[in-house]
C-alpha cells in the first residue's frame, strides 16, 4: 500500500502501471437500458508537491445534474475516435484546458449514470497552473481537492437511498471548501484511490 495519508510518494509511471493492471470495478449495468457513450477527465495535478484532484461545480442551466461537482466530461460525439479525445474535447470546452498539457495516464472502467450514459474516466495529469477559460453556461467553478483529503476515511460515508428500482448505496463526502462531492463523481474517485491503494479494496 501507499502512503495512506498523503500519496505522495507515487510516480505518474506508477499511477499508469496501476491502472494498467486495475481489477474492474465499473457499476454493473441495470437492464437493457440504450446507453449513450460519455467520458469524464480525472485531471491529476500537484501543488506544493502534493497530489491533487481538479473539479468543477456544473451550473444550475445545464441539462443534467444541475449545480452538482463532477469532472470535466461529456458525451461523445461522432468526431471522437476514443474516450479520451471525448474527455479531451469536453475539458478544453469547459475549463479552457489544452489537449497538449495533459498526459493521459489511463483509463477506469465504464460507469452507467442515472441518466442513461455510459461514462468512461479517463485519467490524466495536467499542466498546473493553466490559463482557466471558463464556459460560464457550463461551469460555475472550478477547484481543486487534495487526494490527502480524499483518501481520509473520515472525510466520506455511504448513504442507502431509495431510487427507482429499489435502493443502493451512493457514496457522499463532507463538504470541502463549501463544495460537496457524491453521487458518480464520488464514486468514480473513490474506485481510483482504491486503485492507488489509498482506499481499502471491498
Amino acid at each position: 500500500m501507499l502512503d495512506y495519508f498523503t500519496g505522495n510518494n507515487i510516480t505518474e509511471e506508477e499511477i499508469r502501471n496501476l491502472l494498467s493492471t486495475r481489477p474492474e470495478k465499473g457499476m454493473s449495468l441495470p437492464g437493457n437500458a440504450p446507453f449513450r457513450r460519455a467520458a469524464v477527465l480525472i485531471p491529476l495535478l500537484q501543488i506544493d508537491g502534493e497530489w491533487h484532484i481538479l473539479f468543477t461545480r456544473r451550473t444550475e442551466t445545464v441539462q443534467d445534474h444541475k449545480g452538482q461537482v463532477s469532472f470535466p466530461g461529456g458525451a461523445s460525439e461522432g468526431m471522437d475516435k476514443s474516450a479520451a479525445e471525448t474527455a479531451l474535447r469536453e475539458a478544453r470546452e469547459e475549463i479552457g484546458l489544452n489537449p497538449e498539457d495533459v498526459r493521459v495516464l489511463g483509463y477506469m472502467s465504464q460507469y452507467p449514470s442515472i441518466t442513461d450514459f455510459l461514462v468512461t474516466p479517463v485519467i490524466g495529469r495536467i499542466k498546473w497552473p493553466f490559463e482557466l477559460k471558463i464556459s460560464m453556461s457550463e461551469v460555475g467553478r472550478v477547484f481543486t481537492i487534495p487526494i490527502k483529503w480524499l483518501a481520509d476515511p473520515q472525510n466520506r460515508e455511504e448513504k442507502l437511498i431509495t431510487r427507482p428500482g429499489g435502493q443502493v448505496w451512493v457514496s457522499y463526502y463532507k463538504p470541502y471548501d463549501n463544495e460537496i462531492l457524491w453521487g458518480l463523481t464520488a464514486r468514480i474517485t473513490v474506485n481510483f484511490l482504491e486503485v492507488l491503494g489509498l482506499v481499502k479494496m471491498e
